[in-house]
């Protein structure tokens, strides 16, 4: 594929200046476009993309100041070097304080304005590149990549949707491994602070003895190893959301600096007294019961207080089983993707499998046994005996009437009359193991749905 070569755009409204620039500019094997006046310039700025605009600081209708500013509002990818045959201090601090990459003065040397356009060129680049990075976050985090269309689901989703514009401190409550951190970020990159920073950590896997200085930063000489200023979490996520996970497990001590940080919004690096101003989201986390830690004098009340102002539970897996196929067909794409292979394709007995396991692990420990199904498995289409053995629970009799098996009574029987009894007997046993799914029911029992709800009907069995 043949590589676009850059875009420039002159400004200038004398043609001479205007025309030579533009010849050495596509000798330097750029694409060059030029305009003779603001209005013109914002037309061909309107219609396509450039990488850097050269423009002159004085033109006949805008200023170059103006082009600047419509830069900066509209393409801020696009970098702006402007020049002038008058220069003045004054003009040069507007520039430069405006967003200018550069201000340079006429008469020019064309090789200088080279090496300050590749250095805009660069400077877009990376521009460009975080503005994609960004977008992909917002995409990976968006709230339908937080999969479930279960009732416990719909309701967090439309608390969600209620909160995400608001400041408010949220506090996320579930076991481990149900996606506290994927809707904390949810929240934070469909908000209004989703171009600043999201800063995390987990404060139950750091020392006591360093969370103070992770959290809060520390001045230079605070403690033996402190060779340097070193802002902390809190510092870090100024103008964006702080996500403390694992909040539960912070010593009490802490949790009173954490008190003081809440109710101020200024905080104070470790070995220093300067005060600063902050301004954050706070979001936090557990899968401990507060309220029990509360009672028992482990957890400040105050702080719990502070921190439940909206309040959101996330279900374990075993109270939304409706919601495990959709959550398995999501990780096989992803991980047959990640592996190069074909889509596979799970047993419908193998599903149930999955959903009669209760998942302590939740989210977490299901995308790690698809994950390695995926990896193991020989073919593309994944069985009961694929899957690991506390899930596929092979040692289950296969026969249900065994050792239960009916036997012919000395008198005999009505082998019709039997059979149906049999018949209806299984199909409510089904029935009642699938939760009343009738796919479930009709997978159990190895026959379509369609076919199990003929017999059902034929049977009466619906109520």
């Amino acid at each position: 594929m043949k590589e676009q070569r850059p875009r420039i755009l002159v400004i200038d409204d004398e043609e001479p200046n205007r025309e030579a620039l533009s010849l050495l500019l596509k000798s330097a094997n750029y694409q060059v476009a030029a305009a003779g006046t603001g209005e013109d310039a914002l037309v061909l700025l309107r219609q396509a993309p450039f990488e850097v605009v050269v423009t002159d600081l004085f033109l006949p209708d805008l200023s170059g100041i103006d082009i600047l500013k419509w830069v900066k509002s509209n393409a801020p990818q696009t970098s702006v070097i402007v020049i002038t045959g008058q220069a003045s201090a004054e003009t040069a601090v507007q520039a430069m304080k405006e967003g200018a990459l550069d201000y340079i003065t006429k008469p020019f040397n064309f090789e200088e304005l080279k090496i300050q356009i590749a250095k805009a060129l660069e400077k877009s680049a990376l521009v460009a590149e975080n503005i994609y990075l960004r977008q992909q976050l917002r995409g990976k985090y968006k709230f339908d990549n937080i999969i479930g269309n279960s009732a416990a689901m719909q309701q967090i989703f439309a608390r969600m949707e209620r909160i995400v514009q608001t400041d408010s401190t949220i506090l996320i409550l579930g076991e481990s491994g149900t996606g506290k951190e994927l809707v904390a970020k949810a929240i934070h990159y469909n908000g209004p602070r989703k171009d600043k920073p999201f800063v995390a950590i987990n404060c139950g896997a750091i020392p006591a003895e360093l969370l103070e200085s992770e959290l809060f930063g520390h001045a230079r000489g605070a403690f033996t190893g402190a060779v340097a200023d070193k802002p902390g979490k809190f510092e870090q996520a100024h103008n964006g959301t702080l996500f403390l996970d694992e909040i539960g497990t912070m010593p009490p001590h802490l949790q009173m600096k954490l008190l003081r940080v809440l109710q101020d919004q200024v905080v104070e690096r470790v070995g220093s007294d300067k005060r600063l101003k902050l301004n954050i989201r706070l979001i936090s986390a557990t899968n401990a019961d507060l309220e029990e830690e509360v009672k028992n004098g482990q957890f400040r009340e105050d702080l719990y207080y502070r921190l439940n102002v909206i309040p959101i539970h996330l279900p374990p897996m075993r109270e939304r089983r409706e919601d495990i196929p959709l959550l398995a067909h999501h990780f096989l794409r992803k991980y047959c993707r990640e592996m190069n292979r074909t889509l596979m394709t799970i047993a419908d007995i193998a599903m149930l499998r999955l959903q009669d396991y209760d998942w302590p692990g939740n989210v977490r420990e299901l995308e790690n046994i698809i994950e390695r199904t995926v990896a193991l498995t020989a073919g593309d289409h994944i069985e009961v005996r694929d899957l690991p053995a506390n899930i596929a629970r092979l040692d289950t009799p296969a026969n249900p009437f065994d050792p239960g098996c009916p036997r012919i009574p000395a008198e005999g029987l009505d082998l019709g009359v039997t059979l149906e009894s049999i018949e209806r007997t299984l199909i409510r046993q089904a029935l009642e193991m699938g939760k009343g799914v009738k796919a479930r029911a009709a997978a159990l029992l190895g026959l379509n749905r369609t076919t199990l709800v003929e017999k059902i009907k034929r049977l009466k069995l619906e109520s």
